[in-house]
């Protein structure tokens, strides 16, 4: 899934990342900041604005797109409004975890670590999320579904 960065809708935040990068640039390490900010303003890192803080921080491109894919917290997709987690720690893999994966992907015609053309849903794989006892567990946002099994997931998605 492609998404287009729209230069004229952006305009007034990426005046405003090019202050940031201003503020920061004279600071010792001033990368982290500057792509925390940035994905906080944006709601993600595209090229476009990676390209942005590379010239304004000097920092090759390279290095920023490392840095970008390397953390977790960094996205270089637009997130959905609901994000979707699905445990993979042990107890909710053995339990099925993956069957729910399938028919959220199926559902929303959607891959893992993706976002639905609508920017309505994202889908992530995630770790332990310490409810193993409620194995297998989704999420959605803030909201915690567990002893799920794949036919419950259409139902928990429509309320969305």
């Amino acid at each position: 899934m492609e998404f287009k960065f729209d230069w004229e809708k952006n305009a007034s935040k990426i005046e405003k990342l090019k202050e940031i990068i201003e503020e920061k640039k004279q600071k010792k390490g001033p990368l982290m900041p500057v792509l925390n900010q940035a994905q906080k303003l944006f709601g993600y890192l595209p090229i476009e604005v990676q390209r942005i803080i590379s010239e304004g921080l000097n920092i090759p491109l390279a290095e920023i797109y490392g840095v970008a894919t390397f953390y977790s917290q960094f996205s270089l997709i637009p997130k959905g409004k609901y994000t979707i987690g699905v445990c993979l720690g042990t107890a909710c893999y053995v339990k099925g975890a993956q069957d729910i994966i399938d028919r959220i992907k199926d559902e929303l015609d959607l891959e893992v670590g993706g976002t639905t053309k609508d920017r309505k849903f994202s889908l992530e794989a995630t770790r332990c999320i310490g409810a193993c006892g409620l194995a297998p567990v989704m999420t959605v946002n803030e909201d915690v579904y567990g002893k799920l099994n794949a036919e419950e997931v259409p139902g928990i998605i429509k309320k969305y």
